[in-house]
């Protein structure tokens, strides 16, 4: 099911006041074009008829594609929605076929699309990031650069090429820095996760498979 509703939300800008469509539900099997407003981020925003600003709307949507056996659900910080959440889901078998995602913000959600678009698979780009960030420390002397770039969060853009190339992006000295790996590095990662069968045990159910997850087995 797809649902929405309209909220009053004020313009970041100017102040004013309007009614917003927010999407609390998003089914794409019922509205395929809706899937496409996702990966843009349109379905997110709204512009202010009084001055033109685009303002990002704060919602917690669930992303469900039954074709895909695909839920995302936008849970901000609310680990108590994510327990009752997980209880729920836990009892239903039908969804044990699922992937099933917790995410902060929509800009997550953006990310873990494209993830699943590209055939990947989101655990293992997390190990990517993982590996992609120590090795660009590795040869740096600036040890304050260093520590910068391990902080900066880092996000999957794309896949491309005959050669299946992924390009990682990541926050430094206000642009944004590319960076991109072999699909040899993938396969590796791969092999990483394939012989630490917690992971993906962990990776069952709803769950949050981000950076702080993925390090708490290394760490």
């Amino acid at each position: 099911m797809t649902q929405s509703s309209r909220i009053a939300s004020v313009c970041s800008h100017c102040g004013e006041r309007h009614n917003v469509e927010v999407y609390n539900s998003i089914n794409v099997s019922l509205d395929a074009s809706l899937k496409e407003k996702v990966l843009d981020g349109s379905l997110f925003m709204w512009e202010c008829p009084h001055c033109g600003t685009t303002n990002l709307i704060q919602g917690r949507p669930l992303y469900h594609d039954p074709a895909e056996r695909l839920m995302i659900w936008v849970t901000g910080e609310d680990e108590t929605l994510e327990e009752q959440t997980r209880g729920l889901f836990s009892k239903l078998e039908e969804m044990n076929s699922y992937t099933l995602r917790f995410v902060r913000d929509t800009g997550t959600l953006i990310e873990k699309l494209k993830i699943f678009d590209a055939g990947l698979d989101d655990v293992t780009v997390e190990m990517c990031k993982y590996i992609t960030r120590m090795e660009i420390c590795e040869h740096m002397t600036d040890q304050e650069k260093a520590a910068a770039v391990m902080d900066a969060p880092m996000k999957f853009l794309r896949m491309e090429g005959a050669d299946n190339e992924i390009t990682l992006a990541y926050p430094m000295d206000g642009q944004m820095q590319m960076v991109a790996i072999g699909f040899n590095v993938y396969e590796d990662c791969r092999g990483i996760i394939k012989r630490n069968p917690a992971i993906t045990q962990k990776a069952t159910g709803f769950c949050r498979v981000d950076r702080g997850w993925l390090e708490a087995f290394f760490g």
